[in-house]
């Protein structure tokens, strides 16, 4: 008898942690492993924001915080979306948690219901898929491919709808992708969703500064859609605050009431010293970001340009993130050195045992075509980890 519960047993494992904890694994054993699979920017937290947590510290803030985060942060996350995504919220719609994940399963815990449908464009992080299944929902994955650039169209989005559709995940710019919605893009999907005023809709915008159109949109910012939006962000990936934990959402007072009242009886507020830290890179101007952006920019025009000219893979050019989403599907039913590969998690993890290289396979994101690259890492070593790819998947078999 498996004393354990059918809700832990049907838990998928997170793909990029284990992908990670293995290439971990490997290097611990004396393998040279070039790691391109964890979503983490390769730069440290800005000296401002760490001058702002030793204050913090000097100054006592060490006890427990109210459960929805402080005030004055809350205050700093209003100032921030009006500022940069012409968000209008009060700090009674803003609840502070311990990383953008808890914002989302809060979101999914308070929402969702047995049954209630939830739309995903595929490819779609790799968490929404098992928080929505974990509070009891219904993932409904649509799909899109390399050729579309990984976006929906408003009549997939349209086809997907049905009685039991409650709310819409993605995230822009994407992970996996690196997509980013575009206004007018995003005005089409709202033009469908006015026809269904039950529909909510979570816009994961922790990407958007890591941004290389020059524009950026929150879905929440067109008219009618505030009201039904619930806007997840953070400030683990901007500015490089991954192991500080902190996440945020914006949206209608009912439900930020609800998070707050569930986070109460699982974590309470999130860390004192964290939360201080995130008043001043909130509040802080973007451009002090554009150093660790234009550096992403040209790692991505980098590691495009050496895709491309790996026969057998086709790629797209992301507009924002730090990740390629190559379409590997050429490989599907080939021999390479003596391994079969039938599916993007052969591919990629052939590229591990072959090159040293540890990639995540795009089924965990919905997308059994592709795998992912993080290209947060440097130049050097994206180089590298290009050539040894060419290496391992250039043989005479698959160019016949």
């Amino acid at each position: 008898m498996n004393p354990l519960s059918d809700r832990i047993n049907n838990l998928s494992t997170s793909q990029t942690l284990a992908m990670a904890a293995l290439a971990r694994e490997l290097k611990a054993q004396g393998k040279d492993i070039i790691s391109l699979s964890l979503g983490e920017p390769d730069f440290n937290t800005p000296d401002f924001v760490k001058e702002a947590a030793k204050k913090a510290i000097d100054e006592n803030y060490s006890t427990y915080t109210p459960v929805e985060g402080y005030l004055e942060l809350k205050e700093a996350i209003c100032r921030k979306f009006k500022r940069d995504n012409n968000l209008d919220y009060t700090p009674s719609q803003i609840v502070v948690s311990t990383g953008a994940k808890q914002s989302l399963y809060n979101i999914a815990q308070v929402m969702l219901n047995d049954g209630d449908e939830v739309i995903l464009p595929a490819p779609y992080w790799v968490s929404y898929f098992e928080i929505i299944k974990l509070s009891g929902g219904t993932p409904v994955e649509v799909p899109t491919s390399v050729d579309t650039d990984f976006k929906i169209t408003p009549e997939q989005l349209e086809a997907a709808i049905t009685p039991k559709t409650k709310m819409m995940w993605f995230s822009s710019p994407c992970n996996p992708s690196g997509s980013v919605y575009s206004r007018e893009e995003l005005t089409a999907l709202a033009k469908v969703l006015e026809k269904y005023p039950n529909i909510y809709v979570v816009s994961d915008e922790i990407y958007e500064h890591i941004n290389f159109s020059g524009t950026f949109c929150s879905i929440g910012s067109i008219p009618g859609m505030l009201e039904r939006t619930i806007t997840v962000n953070g400030v683990a990936k901007a500015f490089a605050m991954t192991g500080w934990r902190i996440g945020y959402i914006g949206g209608p007072e009912f439900i930020a009431k609800a998070c707050t009242k569930i986070q109460g009886q699982v974590t309470s507020g999130a860390n004192s010293i964290a939360q201080r830290a995130t008043i001043a890179a909130v509040d802080a101007d973007p451009s002090v970001l554009k150093h660790m952006v234009d550096a992403f920019h040209s790692r991505r025009d980098l590691v495009v340009g050496l895709l491309k000219e790996i026969p057998g893979i086709k790629i797209n050019v992301p507009e924002g993130a730090f990740y390629v989403f190559p379409d590997v599907s050429a490989f599907f039913g080939k021999t390479l050195k003596g391994t079969e590969i039938k599916d993007a998690t052969d591919f990629s993890m052939y590229l591990l045992a072959e090159a040293n290289v540890a990639t995540v396979t795009g089924d965990a994101f919905g997308n059994p075509n592709c795998i992912r690259f993080s290209y947060a890492t440097s130049e050097d070593l994206l180089k590298e980890a290009l050539r040894r790819i060419k290496e391992a998947v250039t043989t005479a078999e698959v160019l016949a």
